[in-house]
């Protein structure tokens, strides 16, 4: 199962596979070829003093100009081709082995995000990374940078999902895939909108960075996710603020449209970067958090449930790990995880009397089924979130969560055990449910008609409820019992 989703989960910059041979431009011809012979190589990057990647010469070139057409002491810019294409060293494997199929490639040189050359990807050291059926996932999965392209990648996330989901690929892993497919979506649409005003990142008024929020954040996304964005900005002085969160403000409005048409839908509390109040200077984030973990009340809480499992899909990522470090030091305060626990208290198991399952009652689509998020993993990501702040941990995923949980003695082994199994097994019967209301053309969502479970999944469901039960009864013991 690994290498069925090593492509998808790995980097470029770790499968690098060989270091590039560059010469500058005043190189001659001769040089140049006197550097290839030396390396035994195919080709030879043009590259600046800063290292920026100017052209490239390749084998052919040597053949079809140079033996003929050009003097050994002409420079190697009169031979060169340019622009080149490149792959960022950040970028998925999966990727980067798309380009070279779709551009038939058989090496790509890779940049830093600095645009710096860091080495060269080959294709046939690429694909032994991953299987044969993986390589026509990647072909459908992956699209060039369009809009349209990103558009056909969205779509074509649900078909990945029930084949690796048919092979026993646990349910996580699938929900983690999917949220670095939709993270690398996001970074790309954020591209895609520099590119729409002619401008780059290093245009940007002031270093910036790029968050999404919930499910996204923790890495459990599943199929259709809407948008929970925001913009952590550098500081700036307060007179330059109309001109610099005009530039923000456009550019917000461009990649939230982008997200919408790609398949993420807007999302209806406005908890996106288009909003203000999800676009700030790092320093009037870490003020609002500490405002927020202040008040500890009604919609602020809800605020703060969105927020607290953010993470930097595009920029450095070292403001979002400043802030990170202030939530992680601010918020395990009695009375704020009190009145967190409180404000989703409602939403527990659905298990009735003698372990039986609880039904949606309510007319509508969800009547006679059980809502596995409502009564499901949303108490079991809620209730980890709060210990794991109460304990000081920075974890993100829920299952990573737990790890650390089990790690620092907060939870048994029976209990971190009892927890994760609840959430593999609840999250495995969503992620069902949804491709098939996918595959069937209906609306998708989290409703579960336990007839249509098989006998063993309606058991394991009432274990995985009784451990959210025991998750929940602890919590209110923690941070209840003094009050009652």
């Amino acid at each position: 199962m690994l290498l069925r989703l090593s492509g998808f989960v790995k980097r470029v910059r770790d499968h690098l596979t060989y270091p590039a041979v560059c010469v500058t431009p005043q190189a001659s011809c001769a040089d140049l070829i006197t550097a290839m012979r030396a390396a035994a190589a195919t080709h030879a990057l043009v590259t600046d003093d800063r290292g920026l990647l100017l052209g490239i010469v390749t084998e052919q070139d040597v053949l079809r100009r140079m033996v003929f057409d050009v003097a050994e002491e002409m420079p190697v810019t009169a031979v060169m081709s340019a622009p080149v294409h490149v792959v960022n060293s950040d970028e998925f494997l999966y990727l980067a082995i798309a380009k070279m199929r779709r551009l038939q490639l058989r090496h790509l040189p890779v940049v830093d995000v600095q645009g710096r050359v860091a080495g060269v990807i080959d294709i046939g050291a690429a694909l032994a990374v991953v299987a044969a059926q993986t390589v026509e996932q990647i072909d459908y999965l992956s699209h060039e940078g369009s809009i349209d392209g990103l558009k056909h990648t969205k779509s074509a996330q649900a078909r990945l999902a029930r084949e690796l989901l048919e092979e026993a690929v646990p349910a996580p892993e699938i929900l983690s895939l999917l949220s670095e497919i939709n993270g690398d979506l996001h970074r790309r649409i954020i591209e895609t909108a520099l590119m729409a005003s002619g401008d780059r990142v290093e245009d940007a008024p002031v270093p910036f960075e790029v968050v999404i929020m919930g499910s996204g954040g923790r890495m459990e996304s599943l199929l259709y996710p809407d948008q929970d964005n925001g913009f952590i900005i550098s500081d700036y002085p307060d007179s330059e603020h109309g001109r610099i969160d005009a530039w923000f403000s456009a550019l917000a409005g461009r990649m939230v449209d982008s997200l919408e048409t790609v398949g993420f839908p807007r999302c209806r509390g406005n908890v996106m970067a288009v909003n203000p109040l999800w676009r700030k200077r790092l320093p009037e984030w870490k003020a609002q958090v500490s405002l927020w973990l202040g008040k500890s009340q009604g919609l602020v809480l809800r605020l703060c449930d969105i927020f607290f499992d953010f993470r930097c899909v595009y920029g450095t990522g070292s403001m979002s790990k400043a802030l990170r470090e202030h939530v992680t030091c601010l918020a395990p305060q009695p009375y704020f995880l009190r009145e967190l626990y409180k404000a989703d208290e409602e939403h527990g198991p659905a298990l009735g009397l003698f372990g039986r399952l609880q039904t949606d009652p309510l007319d509508g689509p969800g009547k006679g089924k059980v809502n596995l998020k409502l009564t499901g993993t949303l108490p079991i990501v809620s209730g980890v979130r709060i210990l794991s702040l109460k304990s000081g941990s920075s974890e993100l995923s829920t299952l990573d969560r737990i790890g650390a949980l089990r790690g620092a003695g907060v939870l048994d082994n029976d209990e971190a055990d009892y927890l994760s199994g609840a959430f593999r097994h609840i999250t495995r019967l969503l992620l069902n449910q949804q491709l098939s209301d996918f595959e069937a053309g209906r609306s998708v969502g989290n409703h579960v008609a336990p007839g249509d479970m098989t006998r063993r999944d309606r058991d394991m469901l009432v274990d995985a409820f009784r451990a959210v039960r025991r998750l929940r009864s602890r919590l209110r013991g923690e941070l209840l019992g003094e009050i009652f």
